[in-house]
């Protein structure tokens, strides 16, 4: 008798493992990736195009910056959070792959019972204290015949995949917080030892400018214009002190680390902002992290569609258990004691009022929405690189061309100071030469911070840097 039913489950078995999963298999949209080759700060994308770096950051060549980021993705309260959210998708994913498998369940039990000898029915010679002991091995197994069980381990693998890719972002953000951060803070640092020089430059200015007064050759107003200048500098260096203390405070609560201390920098210690290779490729926008999670977002909205037409078909569980069952524990092991039982049921849906139907048309509408999310995520972040280009190489016009302004200015303050100094010029037209060129110098320093925070923009768009693969004499 036995036979049979293990022949019945062996083909119901076999069943399972032949059947088709119900729903459509995802297939990357074509439409959503038809973008132009190159971006139109470029020309077309060689052959050997460049590949993402992943730690971009580390392209400035500024090792207080690389220390700083690689602090902030170990331990900041974000960058731990998000490690959390994977390992809480990880185990929601091994859950949804448990229902693939058996469940198998041991029970154990035992009793010392005693039973009325005055009831109605009484069982002859029965004693009326009576042991039992019984150990049972259960198990149960549904059918994966329509595919409902591994479309919805498809889906929490999408999920668990964009957790992940959710993750990045969160990383990608952080670090390009900290990189910007940073990147404020030197420039900062610069403009600081700007208002520093200019304040000692012009200290020694005013002594020189009280000294000719006493002389005779300057007048009382030289000398209170020169104080006047004096005072404005040391207003500009303590406000920009400031400025900077704020700065390294909030970089100390994107690292993680409050009262972070940062050594201040000088004009020669401002980073350079990194040179984009000729014709980046689009393709390159495949790994923004962003996109890897809209795309999965639609694999697990694809995956949902043929669990809910699953649910639309019968349900086939196989059920059996294995066992010893005595009076006596002595016996529990013996053959007679031996109990089992091997079963099957199937569950199918008769009348639901049209519930099961409309939840697939559900899932299929928020597929839809899913592809158009994912559409637009890759658009969006094409014109987001395509800005960013426009933007570096606007700010690295400009800043080349305020470098020529500065250097004309200096020159022209220097050339002012000796005739000043010979007589031949009014301190008027001094205090004029070091407006313009103080002014010329806040000017550059302004253009270099914009094209260092247009770089971490790119940076950014393109979820990661580029590696140089190029020979050393190409470079």
């Amino acid at each position: 008798m036995m036979r049979p039913r293990l022949s019945l489950m062996a083909a119901s078995l076999a069943l399972a493992l032949a059947g088709c999963a119900l729903g459509p298999d995802y297939q990357r949209p074509q439409a959503a990736i038809e973008l132009p080759a190159a971006y139109a700060e470029g020309a077309q994308a060689p052959a050997d195009s460049p590949a993402l770096a992943s730690q971009w950051w580390t392209l400035f060549g500024d090792a207080q910056l690389n220390q700083l980021v690689s602090q902030a993705l170990a331990g900041s309260p974000d960058a731990r959070s998000a490690a959390a959210r994977i390992e809480e998708a990880e185990a929601l994913l091994r859950q949804v792959d448990a229902a693939l498998l058996p469940q198998v369940d041991l029970s154990a039990t035992g009793a010392h019972t005693r039973y009325s000898q005055t009831t109605a029915v009484k069982t002859p010679n029965a004693a009326s204290i009576r042991d039992s002991a019984k150990l049972n091995l259960a198990t149960s197994f549904e059918l994966d015949v329509w595919g409902k069980l591994r479309r919805s381990s498809e889906a929490a693998q999408a999920q668990f995949l964009g957790t992940r890719y959710a993750a990045e972002t969160v990383y990608l953000s952080l670090a390009a917080s900290v990189t910007q951060s940073y990147l404020s803070l030197r420039a900062l640092d610069a403009q600081l030892a700007l208002a520093r020089d200019n304040l000692e430059s012009q200290t020694q200015i005013t002594r020189l400018t009280e000294k000719r007064q006493q002389g005779g050759i300057a007048s009382a107003l030289d000398v209170e214009q020169a104080r006047s200048t004096l005072a404005s500098y040391r207003s500009t260096a303590a406000t920009l002190a400031q400025r900077r203390a704020v700065a390294l405070s909030q970089l100390g609560l994107l690292v993680g680390q409050p009262g972070l201390q940062v050594a201040e920098g000088d004009l020669k210690g401002l980073p350079l902002p990194p040179e984009p290779p000729v014709g980046l490729p689009s393709s390159l926008l495949e790994a923004r992290p962003d996109l890897r999670k809209a795309e999965t977002d639609l694999i697990a909205a694809n995956a949902k569609i043929g669990v809910a037409k699953a649910a639309l078909f019968p349900g086939i569980t196989l059920t059996g258990s294995f066992g010893r069952e005595s009076k006596d524990l002595a016996q529990l092991f013996s053959a007679p004691s031996a109990i089992w039982s091997l079963g099957a049921g199937i569950t199918q849906p008769i009348f639901e009022g049209g519930r099961l139907r409309a939840r697939v048309e559900e899932v299929s509408a928020q597929q839809k929405q899913s592809l158009e999310a994912y559409r637009k995520a890759v658009q969006t972040a094409f014109r987001e690189v395509n800005d960013a280009l426009v933007t570096l190489h606007a700010s690295a016009e400009t800043e080349a061309a305020q470098q020529q302004t500065l250097d004309a200015a200096r020159r022209t303050r220097d050339l002012t100071r000796l005739r000043h100094a010979s007589g031949y010029a009014a301190y008027a037209d001094v205090l004029a030469a070091e407006r313009s060129s103080n002014e010329a110098a806040q000017t550059w320093l302004d253009r270099r911070q914009a094209r260092l925070s247009a770089s971490v923009d790119l940076f950014k768009a393109l979820g990661g840097g580029w590696k140089d693969e190029r020979p050393l004499a190409q470079r």
